[in-house]
């Protein structure tokens, strides 16, 4: 039997490690554009305050990018170390786009964020321009190819099962590469990133103007945040509705669970606005309702109807009863590969064959899956609703009040009124952790709300663990909180000095000598 324990210790320990490095992806991709963009008026204008804002800003997200970086490079060995059989699976699928992420990350990215440190009084005006932009497209390039293998494990396209490896295996790359969920993701991915950073923008210019320091630098830097804020805002509501759309077609479970929607409902479906879910027996206790908004959403349409967990529960049990033929055919072409009979069958049904995997949880010998058994497989398909519910709303509640904020701002700045209005930059300071809280809500509403699976209809995540014990992982584990949690804290601090000592200041050339005759013919003309 597998040790649940150990799984769950598994998920918990990658989960937190994704979450600390998540604190500092966000800020990464919207600070590099925000970057890119006032470097672009300084090359146009020639007006020195734009280069030092680029310097400054620029200082905080290269704080922000080592941290990054070395916050995520420990979560690619988990999955050799915490999550083997899983690699051994999908690794000519998974292996490939994280290779890119990689190379785009360590080389290409790296490279020119060096260049832009180092390369201020070494390349000319443009050509610098040219690196600050390669840094903001070279790190959302490396933020698409993780969101592509992600967007796999939501969406398993472009692969099939092989019974002679035993694998998962690639068959068109393409197809992975344009996974619609992969690229819908990967788009209100980045544009919650680009919030984060104008957030991070106006945040730290409100302290700025509420102390009357760096005046000019911190109402340019408002002006700016502002319109890029509001559009980025903007953006990731109608990306965000792509993106649910595309999971009521490929992961409706998880659809039903989000709105906590136990029976299905005559199109347009309703949208519960608030709810107390039952899990034990499988019904909301309470609900309030909006008429026609979910069906709206969810499908586009006023005819197609969204399935309820009960019925999709009922789904999963058909498809757990396929999936054991599948078992049962794999595992005559175990014993004799030269069966075409059983090849034929396999050919057939391989896509239910990670339900079938579900039953060992309950019966680790398949031939012996009782109607309980499976019965009992196909309610584990259900995930944790009421996290769900509140996480989604949660996320939602506070990007439409991004989208306020930013609207705010934007007309106060195109007024020139944003240093008069303290009640509002009072505001804008405290704001500054809620696209974080939205962020990772967000997160845990896509990974929590794929459970069972880790590849979703292909493999159960329990099935996916390595053979660790549950001391082995309680040790890493304390060892990446407490590691992960020091460089936090540092980071913090180095951000928080270099807040306070604001933007260097520009020394005055030196006035030359009373004595020295050039300055005197100077002095008397």
């Amino acid at each position: 039997m597998i040790d649940i324990d150990v799984v769950n210790l598994s998920r918990f320990q990658f989960a937190a490690t994704a979450m600390y490095h998540f604190i500092f992806v966000p800020l990464t991709l919207g600070l590099s554009f925000l970057l890119a963009i006032m470097e672009s008026v300084y090359v146009m204008t020639g007006r020195d305050i734009w280069r030092r804002m680029t310097m400054f800003w620029g200082t905080l997200f290269g704080i922000n990018f080592a941290l990054g970086v070395g916050t995520g490079v420990v979560m690619e060995f988990q999955f050799g170390m915490n999550w083997a059989y899983y690699s051994h699976y999908v690794g000519d699928i998974f292996g490939a786009p994280l290779a890119l992420e990689g190379l785009m990350a360590f080389f290409l990215e790296a490279t020119f964020v060096g260049l832009f440190f180092f390369g201020w009084n070494r390349l000319s005006k443009v050509g610098h321009l040219a690196v600050t932009w390669l840094v903001a497209f070279g790190t959302n390039f490396s933020a698409l190819w993780i969101l592509i293998a992600n967007g796999w494990m939501q969406n398993p396209v472009g692969a099939v099962f092989n019974p002679d490896t035993m694998r998962m295996e690639m068959t068109d790359f393409l197809a992975v590469l344009l996974n619609p969920v992969a690229q819908a993701k990967f788009v209100h991915t980045v544009s919650a990133g680009y919030v984060a950073g104008a957030m991070f923008v106006m945040s730290i210019s409100a302290w700025y103007l509420l102390r009357g320091r760096h005046i000019d630098m911190a109402k340019r830097s408002m002006a700016v945040a502002a319109s890029f804020g509001l559009a980025a805002a903007l953006s990731v509501v109608v990306l965000g509705d792509e993106s649910g759309y595309l999971t009521t077609e490929h992961q409706k479970m998880k659809i039903a669970a989000i709105e906590s929607m136990w029976e299905t409902e005559p199109a347009p479906a309703s949208f519960n606005l608030f709810a107390i879910p039952n899990q034990a027996e499988r019904k909301n206790d309470f609900a309030i309702e909006i008429p026609y908004v979910m069906g709206i959403i969810g499908t586009r349409s006023l005819t197609t109807p969204l399935l309820g967990i009960n019925d999709l529960v009922r789904r999963a049990e058909f498809r757990i009863r396929e999936g054991l033929v599948a078992y049962e055919a794999m595992q005559r072409i175990r014993a004799n590969p030269q069966d075409t009979d059983a090849r034929m069958t396999l050919d057939k049904t391989w896509p239910s064959l990670g339900y079938a995997l579900l039953v060992k949880r309950h019966q680790p010998d398949l031939a012996k899956a009782t109607d309980a058994d499976i019965k009992q497989a196909a309610l584990d398909t259900v995930p944790q609703v009421a996290p769900l519910f509140w996480a989604f709303r949660i996320m939602v509640g506070v990007g439409m009040y991004l989208i306020a904020f930013f609207a705010v701002a934007f007309w106060f700045a195109s007024r020139g009124q944003l240093q008069k209005r303290t009640g509002f930059l009072k505001v804008a300071l405290w704001s500054l952790p809620l696209p974080w809280v939205a962020i990772e809500a967000g997160w845990f509403v896509a990974e929590y709300g794929r459970q069972p699976w880790v590849i979703e209809g292909v493999l159960p995540t329990y099935y996916a663990a390595s053979g660790l014990t549950f001391a082995d992982l309680a040790i890493s584990l304390g060892i990446f909180l407490v590691l992960y949690t020091v460089l936090l804290v540092i980071g913090v601090k180095v951000m928080l000095h270099a807040i306070k000592a604001g933007p260097k200041q520009d020394k005055p050339a030196p006035r030359p000598s009373p004595t020295d005759p050039v300055a005197s013919a100077v002095d008397a003309y």
